[in-house]
């Protein structure tokens, strides 16, 4: 009888082991998917620029300080998007990001970054409700009316944005920011496998974001977006 019960648990144990290996051989294949069906998209700053009528750059949110100042990466990711906005890639800045509560807001962070070295308060529009990179693309699309952008992200990132944006019928080119050992960066990029992995499932049942609201066009005023 111990012996049977024995041979159960390693036959379950076995099982558990092969269907692990099987998921993990599938989250791997859909991340790799999704990159090789990127990565022709992601430009140089030269090439970028040298685009013609990409309606805004985006820039995606990543956190900010807890004095409300942009962390690292995301400097990294604006300094990224002004050196486009200044060659001229794109007329609009478009800021994605969390600002889900009074006491954390990423989008007035990032504008306020690129407005204090010389950007027009016109020229950023501000994406309140851009909780996932998903809905950053959802949004750009029917709130802020774009067909054609500039996706500003670190590499590891900008494979699934790029990815999201075309699912959505986007014209989409990617620019990596500064790409630097950020603290916490070896857990990102596994946590990457598997937001790539929910992202290509939102790309073929395409889910409503979390808000949409009434268009605001990114070829207009910036300023309609404050607050």
């Amino acid at each position: 009888m111990k012996t049977r019960h024995c041979a159960l648990w390693k036959k379950l144990l076995i099982a558990a082991l092969i269907l692990a290996v099987l998921c993990a051989a599938m989250a791997g294949g859909l991340s790799l998917w999704i990159w090789g069906q990127a990565r022709g998209y992601l430009l140089s700053q030269e090439e970028a620029a040298a685009l013609s009528d990409v309606d805004a750059i985006l820039v995606l949110g990543c956190g900010v300080r807890p004095d409300g100042t942009p962390s690292l990466m995301l400097q990294d990711r604006l300094e990224m998007g002004l050196t486009l906005y200044e060659a001229g890639a794109a007329p609009k800045l478009l800021m994605s990001g969390d600002h889900s509560r009074a006491e954390y807001d990423e989008v007035n962070a990032m504008k306020d970054y690129v407005v204090e070295r010389g950007v027009p308060s016109e020229d950023v529009f501000l994406d309140h409700a851009g909780f996932s990179t998903y809905e950053s693309m959802y949004r750009a699309r029917d709130v802020f009316q774009a067909k054609k952008i500039l996706i500003v992200s670190q590499r590891y990132h900008l494979y699934r944005a790029i990815y999201d944006a075309r699912a959505l019928g986007l014209d989409a080119y990617g620019v990596a920011a500064e790409d630097i050992a950020y603290t916490g960066q070896l857990f990102r990029e596994a946590r990457e496998i598997l937001a790539r992995d929910k992202d290509f499932f939102y790309c073929i049942f395409k889910p409503l974001p979390t808000f949409l609201g009434e268009a605001i066009p990114v070829s207009g005023d910036g300023n309609a977006t404050a607050g």
